[in-house]
Parts: C-alpha cells; sequence; structure tokens
C-alpha cells in the first residue's frame, strides 16, 4: 500500500499538468490576476485625466507612485521632460526596459458608452489607449520585480527599468531619451499597444517628421483697402496645395496630413498670421528627409508667391521601428500562453453597438479571443518608439483593448478603453510582457541571438541620429 502511494505522488510530481501548475509563470500570471481590479482603477484614473502630451502631471504621477510603493528608484524630469521619468529595480546585467505611455489625445473626449458623448465639449479623451499601456507595463514591471526579488527567479540578479515616456503623440517624447543617452546601457526593451487584435509578430512603422509652419503678412480692411493686405493665410492655402499636387510624385507608402491650426479672426480682416501643422511619414527616413525638404519648398514657394514670409518649427521626428524576430518568438509564445479575451454577455452586447457605428470593420467579433498569426509585417503608423529600436533590440506586441474592428484615434476606442473590455486586454499584454522578461532574465541566448539581428537589420556603419536634430522638447506644442 504504501508503495503504491509513493508511486501515485511520484506519477503526479512528474505530470506536465502539476508541474506546469507549480511553474513559476503561472505563479506570476495569479498575482496579475489577484491585482486585475486595483490595475484597472490605476487605468480608469488616468483615461479620466485625459492629459495631453507634456501636460501629463497627473497621469505620470500616478505611475510613478505605483512604482516607488513596489521598491522601485524613481528618478522623475528626465531628458529634459518635466513628465518623463525612470524607475529601476535591481542591479547588473542584463538590463531589461519596459516603456509606459501615458499622453491622451485632443478633440476625443468620450463616455464608456456605445454612441458618440463626449464628457467634455472639444476635450482630450485616450483614443489610442495609453491610459492602458502605461498601467499594463507598470504593472508588468511589478510583477516581474516581484519574482526577482524571490525564490522563484533562483537567485538570478539584472536590472529592470520603466520608462515612463510622454507625448508619444506628435511630442518625440521617447527621441530626448534615446538622443540623451538614456537607453546606452540597456540590453533589451519590450513595450505593447492597445488594438483590437492580440499580435505580437515583428512590425515596423513609417518614419514621421512633423513641423508647423506659420506665415506673416499684412493686415488691412478686406474690403475698404484689400490691396494694401498681404494674407497669411493665402500662404498656408497657397502651400496646401502645392503640397496635394506633390503626392502624385512621391512614393505610394508616403503619408502626408495637415491641418490649419491658424486661419484668421474674422473675414474683413485680411489675417497677417497663419499657421498650419503638418506630418509627413514613409518607411525609410533618409526618403522622409527628401520629401519634406521638398514640403519646405513649397511652403517658401508659397510665402513668395503671396507676399508673405514663413518660418516652420519641427515639432517632432521618429524613426520607423527596426523589428527583431528572435525577440517577437519569445514574446508570440508568451503571449499564445496568456491566450486572448474573453467577453461576457454585456461586454459583447457594448462590442456589437459600436461596431454599428464603424465603416467596414475588418476584424469580425470573436476574434478578440484569438491570437493573429506570427508573420512579419508593417503598418502606416508612427510611434517613437522607432527610435529606441535603432539603438537596443526591441520587441513588441498589441492586445484588443477594442472592439474588433475599430480604429485608433477614434471616440470608440476612448469607450472601450474606459470599460472592462479595456481592462481585459490591458491584463492579457500586462501578463505577456511579464512572462517574457523572465524569460529573456533566464535565458542570456536569446539576448545574444537579438543583438545579432539587430546589428545585421541596422546594417554595418549605422550612428544614430535624430529626425527633431538638437532642439530642446516642445513642451508647449499641444498650445
Amino acid at each position: 500500500m504504501n508503495a503504491l502511494r509513493l508511486l501515485w505522488f511520484g506519477a503526479l510530481a512528474a505530470s506536465p499538468a502539476l508541474a506546469h501548475a507549480q511553474d513559476p509563470k503561472d505563479r506570476v500570471i495569479q498575482s496579475l490576476d489577484a491585482r486585475y481590479a486595483h490595475y484597472s482603477g490605476v487605468a480608469k484614473q488616468i483615461w479620466g485625466f485625459a492629459e495631453v502630451g507634456y501636460q501629463e502631471v497627473k497621469s505620470s504621477a500616478l505611475l510613478q507612485e505605483e512604482l516607488r510603493r513596489a521598491g522601485f528608484k524613481v528618478e522623475a524630469g528626465v531628458a529634459g521632460m518635466p513628465t518623463a521619468f525612470i524607475a529601476t529595480y535591481g542591479q547588473g546585467s542584463p538590463v531589461i526596459g519596459i516603456l509606459a505611455e501615458f499622453d491622451a489625445l485632443p478633440g476625443l473626449s468620450q463616455d464608456a458608452v456605445a454612441e458618440r458623448k463626449p464628457l467634455v465639449a472639444e476635450g482630450a479623451g485616450h483614443a489610442c489607449g495609453h491610459h492602458l499601456f502605461g498601467t499594463a507595463s507598470t504593472a508588468a514591471a511589478i510583477a516581474v520585480k516581484e519574482w526577482l526579488a524571490g525564490a522563484g527567479a533562483g537567485g538570478r540578479s539584472g536590472t529592470l527599468r520603466v520608462y515612463g515616456t510622454p507625448a508619444e503623440e506628435g511630442g518625440s517624447g521617447k527621441v530626448y531619451m534615446v538622443r540623451g543617452g538614456l537607453f546606452r546601457d540597456v540590453d533589451v526593451v519590450l513595450q505593447w499597444h492597445p488594438g483590437d487584435a492580440n499580435d505580437a509578430s515583428p512590425s515596423t512603422t513609417l518614419a514621421n517628421k512633423n513641423a508647423k509652419f506659420r506665415f506673416h503678412g499684412l493686415s488691412s480692411h478686406a474690403a475698404g483697402a484689400p490691396e494694401r493686405g498681404r494674407s497669411a493665410l493665402d500662404g498656408v492655402e497657397a502651400m496646401n496645395h502645392m503640397v496635394n499636387l506633390m503626392r502624385e510624385h512621391v512614393p505610394q507608402e508616403t503619408r502626408i496630413h495637415y491641418v490649419i491650426t491658424r486661419g484668421g479672426l474674422a473675414p474683413n480682416v485680411v489675417p497677417d498670421f497663419a499657421e498650419v501643422y503638418y506630418y509627413a511619414r514613409h518607411p525609410d527616413g533618409r526618403m522622409l528627409e527628401e520629401i519634406w525638404q521638398r514640403i519646405v519648398k513649397a511652403s517658401e514657394g508659397a510665402a513668395l508667391g503671396t507676399g508673405t514670409t514663413v518660418d516652420h518649427e519641427v515639432m517632432g521626428g521618429v524613426y520607423s521601428v527596426l523589428p527583431n524576430e528572435a525577440l517577437g518568438r519569445v514574446m508570440d509564445a508568451n503571449l499564445r500562453r496568456v491566450g486572448g479575451v474573453r467577453y461576457t454577455p454585456e461586454e459583447r452586447r457594448f462590442a456589437e453597438e459600436v461596431r454599428k457605428t464603424l465603416i467596414g470593420p475588418e476584424r469580425p467579433l470573436g476574434s478578440e479571443a484569438e491570437i493573429v498569426e506570427f508573420r512579419e509585417k508593417r503598418t502606416s503608423a508612427s510611434t517613437d518608439a522607432g527610435d529606441v529600436s535603432w539603438v537596443v533590440p526591441t520587441a513588441g506586441l498589441r492586445t484588443a483593448t477594442w472592439a474588433p474592428g475599430t480604429p485608433a484615434h477614434s471616440w470608440q476606442a476612448v469607450a472601450a478603453g474606459g470599460m472592462t473590455i479595456g481592462s481585459k486586454g490591458m491584463l492579457v499584454a500586462a501578463k505577456t510582457l511579464a512572462l517574457t522578461a523572465m524569460d529573456l532574465y533566464q535565458d542570456a541566448a536569446v539576448i545574444r541571438a537579438a543583438r545579432v539581428e539587430f546589428e545585421r537589420r541596422r546594417g554595418p556603419g549605422f550612428a544614430y541620429k535624430a529626425l527633431i536634430g538638437d532642439r530642446a522638447p516642445a513642451l508647449d506644442y499641444r498650445n
């Protein structure tokens, strides 16, 4: 009888099911599950703050306090940005960095309901889910810190850093950190982004450069003495016309967008000042610079033709993301272990109602529970994480924080991000980031392979040079 009992217990100990239950990764997953309500509350607070780039005072402070309480040493106001921070735990190698964003977008205030309902007229909203981004990265880092500090890590050493990165939406916050050398000793960086699907494929983006073009003219009475005026708005409109003609003669991957931010104050006054805000994007940063110079020439030609003058201020500029398959496969394996998002009946009804407001949703309802096939791809968006990826091997993922088919920068994204659909997707990201960091601390071979691939993709002789030049952070770019 005793012998049989010993055999039975031995079989249990050797069984994959029991071994899996004793896996430190499962304990980390369970610890994050146990704190779901807390981290959902943190994300909802930041969602409510809805602070735009470089004005994220309360959002940044909240994440810093979470990290301090967990035992991280926090340095605030880094790289000349008051809301940027670095939180550090541990010492020695490897050094793993996790990016955390928290800025909102102007003009997209929205309640957490399935119909258009701004909370604040013309107010800001988290239409790109950065309240979830910063919170999940913070949650993942705290879980990894506890694992490193406990017995589960087997006495392994290493340094863990959370980079609190402001103003991703056009302000290029990470670029100033990269330019300042704050990633110089980092071995790997992990990041994620909210979305409408779960995908850890190695993805690249478009490089982006943006600036405000300011035209100066002479004001006069638009009816009584129009010949004595020179319209700055004419300069803006002439520039826009020339750039729109240029669209036929740029590579097809190019994206150019603009908004007129100042166009005058009264129709019967010839405006002596007008401003237009331009973005230009292309996969290749070198080609982007060529396109950008043509846009600048268009502004100069417009000023010449309208008798005005023009100057421009570069507000931001970012590289495309340099993908890394070696890191991506580790991230993908952990995402598949964690799994996708499962909706309750109430969440499904919300998603169904939101989808009725969308134009041609590309993903079917139910795909939030699936993991997208692993394959290298390109998106047409831009991110300042691109600059990070050119100085240190970087991996990222997306998770389903919005109803399938929801585009970023929409009120529908704000709505889902303010309720449980967003929180569930955020937890998937936190778990995946944490498990991936654990793998990297335990397997130096993965980091070495990532570095080899990183050097190959960058090419020989690469030297990082920020597209923003040597300008100071554009802290007032949203004003």
